[in-house]
């Protein structure tokens, strides 16, 4: 345990920043789960839109990596066009 002030600080700023980075990393695998367990093509270009949001905003945030964003739209891109035949 931390006995100076500006390290006890530091400490609760980062169990702050892991609860909201696991927060919004749950919600952008659940996201990315629901494109892939669309059935409908309306379903799933909806899913879609907003998983590549969630994406674009993880990579800004620097949750993740841009090129994993990316690789993760054009897959899911092609899933959606597949579902879409």
């Amino acid at each position: 345990m931390p006995r100076i002030k500006s390290a006890k600080k530091a400490m609760r700023q980062g169990r702050a920043r892991h609860a909201r980075n696991q927060a919004q990393r749950s919600a952008l695998r659940t996201a990315l789960k629901r494109v892939r367990a669309a059935t409908t093509a309306d379903q799933a270009a909806a899913a879609y839109r907003t998983a590549a949001q969630l994406l674009d905003r993880a990579a800004r945030k620097g949750l993740i990596h841009g090129n994993n964003a990316a690789r993760h739209k054009s897959r899911l891109a092609a899933a959606v066009r597949k579902i879409a035949k």
